[in-house]
């Protein structure tokens, strides 16, 4: 009879963050089944959670080191990979080491990276995906709240009065919480959803606000022209708890924001932007929930700053029900940025260039030289420019699950810069596009195989925990990096024996985890951050009495609207936008080796208005060019007429019809994130022949 057992653990998806219990069947995991203990999922799951089980033991599966030798890759011991790799990072100075860290594993390895990066490599060259997705959010929330984590808490969006929801396709994203909107409108509450396609989220909608990709600031700016205009701004909210409203409505009462004249620019009747702005200012509380659509363009930190701008405005913070809630992408986006993988901070956003953070965590660590120096180190797209611009400044790279290959926009550029490395580190669960260029490949656990914590987007965290052994001789992230950082003579420093180990140092050095613990966070419900003490409940709701700003007080950053990087023309007529499918996620190197999620959606595609099809003769199912300034490429038409016309949508996770060889890297000036969310396409026909 079979040896059965569950072991319950955290979806490694979208930053949802639902709990589950794998199935474990002689000592294998065979499937998932429910956990109804969790607040943030109650035993309910979206298709990638219900068929998270297929692909740990994929035949794929990375099991043991390989070295490139004559051009080949090799089999080798784990001594022999770990010295070749320290003897080729000990030739490059700290300057020309770089390294990227994963939102798609624990907080603990997560950790242990930083701590490798600024301790042994001595660089705060140091980023993640973040930068792709979310680190707008981070520049334009802490500016204006002190904080740039999510307000509220996933259970509390059902009990708003309004939802409004731009920039988020929640219910194939983030299905969870879209049940959560979706209890809020059976509840009674306003649905609004803002988006340039009438996507499955728009189906419970009061109203649709189907608008041109990268007019955000123009509505947002609209809305608020329009509450200050009939009296709704909550007047008593501005004046104890803001400043700077002054300068804000003196920008978004220009005449440019008035209703027509951001009905021409957004393309919405005047009269829905009118309803919309009514009923966030006067519905009680409204959550405010958006994700990439917000974040992924050359003015993604004002697209934040607006709506932190039109909350505080309104006074939709600090309660149930309200917020801005910005929903992350990977399952540990938050817990990734939280532990400092990013090239200013240290954990607990402890900036890098403050010589006191500096020296607490120098003296706190006890490299027997100094850490890296107090200067920002650089973003993972800039280090992609500085490879193909300026050959030689950087050199090596070890990189932690993460595929820029895939991930990174405009791929060709991407290419160029991989073949200017002399020497590169790849360490993951799977061989992907970015191993082609890869001197040394290093098996890693998946998320079944490793005791952890990951952070959520409402900032809760949760435990994952171990329910099978590893395959091979694959390790641990964190004793990956530990084994390498001894070989380079630091083994006292990274001589942790358990991932609870490694938390316990993070936390003490970490206000916002200072008071979690293993031992606390053994729960259904894990913890909020900040949790400061060994007594703190944690903090669902931030910003309940003062901002985390010096002063306490929330800060208006008036933004104007500017248009995209890259606006349709006579040669590309269209604009091009990216995102996700339900059933498949990122690069898909986990979900299309997951043979019930692959039968799905087999293949990419490119979404076409019905208007726009039948003018160029292309019919649904066809085979059609893609063809931005940047690559061309042959991808399946699917004719629509639920998305706008003159708009084109792309999913990216398939390497076959990568949507960002065409995607351009055009960045936002503040954080580096690039503009996935809006360039010019052209589409055409494919004649005999090509």
């Amino acid at each position: 009879m079979a040896d059965l057992k569950y072991i319950q653990s955290t979806c490694p998806y979208c930053g949802t963050g639902c709990s589950f219990n794998l199935v474990v069947s002689d000592g294998k995991v065979v499937g998932v089944s429910p956990y109804t203990r969790s607040p943030v999922n109650e035993g309910k799951l979206c298709p990638k959670g219900m068929y998270a089980n297929e692909f740990i033991n994929s035949p794929d599966r990375l099991t043991t080191p390989q070295i490139r030798k004559d051009g080949k890759l090799v089999p080798v011991s784990w001594d022999e990979a770990t010295s070749f790799i320290a003897e080729n990072l000990k030739k490059y100075k700290p300057s020309e080491r770089c390294a990227l860290s994963s939102a798609r594993v624990s907080n603990e390895d997560n950790y242990a990276m930083m701590k490798f990066a600024r301790g042994v490599l001595k660089t705060n060259h140091i980023d993640q995906c973040a930068r792709l997705c979310h680190s707008s959010t981070v520049a334009g929330l802490a500016g204006s709240f002190g904080s740039g984590a999510m307000t509220n808490s996933i259970p509390d969006i059902a009990e708003s009065k309004c939802i409004f929801i731009i920039g988020s396709n929640t219910f194939e994203q983030h299905p969870l919480i879209g049940r959560r909107e979706y209890m809020a409108k059976a509840n009674g509450a306003r649905y609004i959803y803002a988006d340039p396609r009438r996507t499955i989220t728009a189906s419970p909608a009061d109203l649709f606000l189907q608008f041109h990709s990268g007019s955000d600031v123009a509505l947002l700016n609209g809305l608020m022209h329009v509450i200050i205009e009939n009296g709704w701004e909550d007047k008593e909210f501005i004046e104890k708890r803001t400043k700077g409203y002054e300068e804000l409505k003196a920008l978004v009462m220009q005449e440019k924001y008035n209703l027509e004249n951001v009905a021409k620019v957004t393309g919405l009747k005047p009269e829905d932007i009118h309803t919309a702005a009514d009923w966030i200012a006067n519905s009680g509380g409204c959550a405010l929930i958006y994700s990439m659509g917000i974040t992924q363009h050359t003015v993604g930190v004002d697209n934040v700053h607006a709506t932190a701008n039109l909350q505080m405005l309104t006074g939709n913070l600090g309660k149930r029900g309200t917020g801005v809630n910005p929903l992350r992408g990977q399952n540990n986006v938050q817990g990734a940025c939280d532990m400092g993988a990013l090239p200013v901070n240290f954990s607990g956003y402890q900036k890098v260039t403050d010589p006191e953070m500096h020296k607490k965590f120098a003296d706190a660590w006890g490299f027997p030289e100094d850490i890296a120096p107090t200067q920002n180190g650089y973003e993972v797209t800039i280090m992609m420019n500085v490879l193909v611009d300026n050959p030689g400044e950087l050199k090596c790279m070890y990189i932690m699950g993460e595929n820029p290959l895939m991930s990174d926009p405009d791929i060709n550029h991407v290419k160029e810069a991989f073949e200017n490395l002399e020497f590169v580190v790849v360490q993951d669960i799977f061989y992907n596009e970015t191993c082609d260029y890869a001197d040394v490949i290093l098996p890693a656990v998946c998320y079944a195989e490793r005791d952890g914590t990951q952070t959520n987007t409402e900032r809760r965290v949760i435990r994952w925990r171990k329910a099978q052994d590893a395959p091979g001789e694959a390790l641990d992230d964190w004793q990956i990096i530990s084994m390498v950082a001894a070989k380079m003579g630091y083994e006292k420093q990274f001589a942790w024996k358990s991932a609870s180990e490694i938390f316990d140092e993070m936390a003490t050095l970490t206000p916002q985890y200072h008071g979690m613990n293993y031992e606390r966070l053994d729960t259904p419900e894990g913890l909020h951050w900040p949790c400061k003490t060994p007594e703190d409940p944690g903090t669902p709701i931030l910003h309940k009495e003062k901002f985390l700003t010096p002063d306490g007080l929330g800060v208006f950053f008036p933004a104007e609207w500017k248009a995209p990087a890259e606006v349709p023309d006579d040669e590309y007529p269209f604009v091009f936008t990216t995102g996700r499918c339900l059933f498949h996620w990122h690069t898909g190197t986990m979900t299309r080796r997951s043979p019930t999620l692959d039968k799905e959606v087999p293949t990419g595609w490119i979404e076409i208005n019905d208007e726009d099809a039948r003018a160029l003769g292309i019919n649904d199912g066809e085979l059609i060019k893609a063809t931005t300034r940047r690559d061309s490429i042959n991808v399946i038409a699917r004719v629509s007429p639920m998305i706008m016309k003159g708009t084109t949508f792309m999913p990216f996770h398939f390497a076959e019809c990568a949507a960002n060889l065409l995607t351009h890297n055009a960045l936002d000036p503040v954080c580096k994130i690039p503009e996935y969310k809006a360039c010019a396409i052209k589409i055409s026909k494919i004649e005999e022949g090509q």
